[in-house]
């Protein structure tokens, strides 16, 4: 973590290996999330494997905390899948995050994630489009290509090497698991996706590399917005995991 962060974002009780990787003059930050940790603590017990060792608010979306300092309160304006690593966003300011809420829901947000998949991913640059049916039960999302809900993804091969090949994915939406059922419906799964990828190559590769994480991560996000009559650019960049860089 800099030196030249302010105070408040050094002392934040940050969960395992997470890292801060920018904070602007308005108190919007960026933070790095390790696959295998929660966006937030979805039961009491959880806050030791959240991004935030600290209480949640599921109504407020917002994480709290009392320090020697005082009382804090931090909100989530984005989520990751557990399994996800990279990019997620933080504001330590109300006013904002409410703005910034608004910019993902009318999608003035840029994501590019990469993704390590099995198979071989044809060149160029192609657009995914689908139509997604998205259930929740008992707190658990399950999404196929056989709904009305539109999606819509750009796909990019980076490279390729023998069975995998590594790509970039930039979602145009932003729907539950859009990415890893895009993936999987065009016979390339995404390596480790214990619910809709390959379960047999998953158990060769963690087998053969010993690693069994999912291979998705939001490598940036950027984005400009308005806030007291100013204009500012905000960009964050999780450099992508050495596991991504593995062959076979």
């Amino acid at each position: 973590m800099s030196n030249a962060l302010p105070e408040f974002w050094k002392q934040l009780p940050l969960g395992r290996d997470v890292t801060v990787i920018t904070v602007d003059a308005n108190g919007l930050a960026a933070l790095a999330k390790p696959a295998g940790v929660l966006s937030h603590p979805n039961s009491p017990g959880e806050e030791k494997r959240s991004l935030l060792q600290a209480s949640y608010d599921m109504e407020g979306e917002f994480y709290h905390w009392t320090d020697p300092q005082g009382s804090h309160r931090i909100w989530l304006l984005n989520r990751l899948d557990s399994a996800t690593s990279g990019v997620i966003l933080l504001c330590k300011n109300e006013e904002l995050a409410g703005v910034m809420k608004e910019h993902f829901r009318r999608k003035r947000i840029r994501k590019v994630y990469n993704a390590m998949v099995f198979g071989k991913a044809p060149t160029g640059m192609q657009l995914w489009r689908d139509r997604l049916e998205i259930q929740k039960q008992a707190g658990r999302i399950r999404t196929t290509t056989r709904g009305h809900i539109p999606c819509e993804s750009r796909m990019t091969l980076l490279r390729g090497w023998g069975s995998l090949s590594l790509i970039r994915l930039e979602p145009v939406t932003g729907r539950s698991h859009q990415l890893r059922v895009q993936c999987a419906k065009r016979n390339l799964p995404i390596v480790g996706d214990a619910t809709y990828g390959d379960f047999a190559r998953n158990r060769d590769f963690q087998r053969s590399m010993g690693n069994n994480r999912l291979f998705l991560h939001s490598l940036e996000t950027t984005f400009d917005y308005e806030f007291h009559g100013q204009r500012t650019f905000f960009s964050a960049v999780a450099p992508l995991p050495v596991e991504f860089e593995s062959r076979r």
